[in-house]
């Protein structure tokens, strides 16, 4: 393994270098939070596929394909159809609003009311994406390295926290592209030829896997379903998907390149469940299906390619990691903190940055310690996706499609959807299909219901409303304040 570990070395130095280098352009907020609203076409393509695609679909999508065969391709596929969805329909209006955090959006829609709420539901779901991913990586550590959960957790989660904090988007952009690039090499190019042969071609996995394996089915209708209203919708309202949204130089930009990342999302669903299939038919009798990606990586691939595939897989968990950490404090400290101490989000330019900066040390520290506690990556990632999708899609998708909607409505939604899923997750278990299916129902009721039953929302926020969505310039001084 000398080999291996040079290379894993090689590329967790490049990535801490390539995150200094970043640090250089993070010269404003702007600069800081969403890349000073400047990528291309390439740079926001491999950007977006790689904060979508981490360690849970990477380590979970391979679990999956382990355990029910090609219809464990559903979890990650949804995903890709979320991005779709996004990128077809809603990122050009999205970038247009020229603001930094969901919780902006919802205030501009409905008034400022709207967006401590929703701004703590986000925050919750940000944090955990985090946690999901340094579990995922330590997962591969505990295999490779038996090294403790928690050596793994700290050694991975510093990186990951120092180069994030270094020069924040501008970094974690820069860092995620090399991740783009190995993590397609590693799993798309190498491992998946590499796992199919050493399991004697797809005829002999058909043969030696249990009945059901390539059917697009056999995962259940129901768990289908519930992945698409989870991961599908969750895609469209996240707050680490919208901060990549705003990053894009221009609206044609966000859609289109959202669309390209969307259809490798799709690929890689395919790809992870196949190599999940080749790793069962290999090694059928694994004490965890979590183990899969790990165990297929260490036994089947050669010296040197098996330390790239593993930089691919830390790869793919450190940029969902990094991204949802810089989401999760542009919440903390922008929608949140801020309002809390009753200041406007906008100062110096030292003091934003500075701001900024110390969250995402916090919050790093903070998602470190709750993985170490935690275990299940698919639990974890399905407890975040719940919260957010029960508590806030039907107020943001109903805030951009439907004028009648209002504040009340949206604060109902938000409770109603909010309450019914922590109930049904505490009394169902975090993995039921009810929880989320309940808690979009009884938001949409109290969204729709209140609405009409309200007066609607001031003209004046309206008529805001539809400038902003129109692309007029946001205005430079304070863009939130608290009344």
């Amino acid at each position: 393994m000398t080999v291996d570990y040079f290379v894993m070395a090689a590329y967790l130095l490049g990535i801490i270098g390539v995150g200094w280098w970043g640090k250089k352009r993070a010269a404003s907020k702007s600069d800081f939070l969403v890349a000073g609203r400047r990528l291309g076409p390439l740079m926001y393509t491999g950007t977006m596929a790689a904060v979508v695609l981490g360690g849970a679909s990477t380590i979970g999508g391979v679990r999956l394909g382990y355990t029910y065969g090609i219809s464990g391709a559903a979890m990650v596929f949804a995903i890709g159809l979320g991005l779709l969805a996004l990128s077809i329909f809603f990122s050009a209006r999205i970038a247009r609003l020229k603001v930094y955090t969901v919780a902006e959006m919802l205030s501009l829609r409905y008034g400022d009311t709207a967006a401590v709420i929703s701004g703590v539901v986000m925050w919750i779901y940000t944090l955990m994406l985090v946690v999901t991913s340094t579990i995922a990586y330590a997962s591969v550590f505990d295999v490779l390295f038996d090294v403790p959960r928690w050596v793994a957790v700290v050694i991975g989660g510093s990186i990951v926290v120092g180069y994030s904090a270094l020069g924040g988007m501008w970094s974690i952009t820069l860092t995620d592209m090399v991740q783009f690039v190995v993590k397609s090499l590693g799993v798309l190019v190498l491992l998946l030829p590499i796992a199919v042969v050493k399991a004697g071609g797809f005829g002999a996995m058909a043969d030696e896997l249990p009945h059901g394996y390539f059917s697009l089915t056999s995962i259940g209708g129901q768990t289908i379903l519930t992945f698409v209203l989870i991961y599908t919708f969750g895609m469209l309202i996240g707050q680490d998907i919208w901060q990549r949204v705003f990053t894009a130089r221009s609206d044609r930009v966000a859609s289109w390149g959202g669309t390209v990342a969307g259809v490798y999302c799709l690929v890689y669903a395919l790809a992870g469940a196949v190599i999940g299939m080749a790793t069962r038919t290999l090694y059928p009798n694994l004490a965890a299906a979590d183990d899969a990606f790990a165990t297929i990586v260490r036994h089947a691939l050669p010296t040197g390619v098996r330390g790239l595939v593993l930089a691919a897989a830390l790869s793919a968990m450190m940029s969902t990691a990094s991204g949802a950490l810089i989401a999760s404090a542009t919440v903390a400290n922008n929608d949140i903190w801020a309002r809390l101490r009753k200041r406007t989000v906008s100062g110096s330019k030292d003091d934003e940055i500075g701001s900024n900066r110390l969250a995402i040390v916090v919050l790093g520290i903070a998602a470190m310690g709750i993985a170490c506690a935690l275990g299940d990556v698919i639990e974890a990632l399905t407890v975040a996706y719940n919260l957010l999708v029960g508590g806030l899609l039907v107020p943001i998708l109903g805030g951009l499609v439907w004028k009648r909607g209002n504040l009340p409505g949206a604060m109902a939604s938000m409770i109603a959807g909010g309450t019914t899923v922590v109930v049904l997750m505490a009394t169902d278990g975090l993995l039921a299909n009810e929880p989320i299916y309940y808690g979009l129902l009884a938001g949409f009721v109290a969204y729709l219901a209140v609405s009409l039953l309200t007066k609607p929302t001031e003209p004046s926020v309206v008529q805001a409303w539809h400038r902003r969505l129109a692309g007029e310039p946001a205005p430079t001084a304070p863009e939130l304040s608290v009344a």
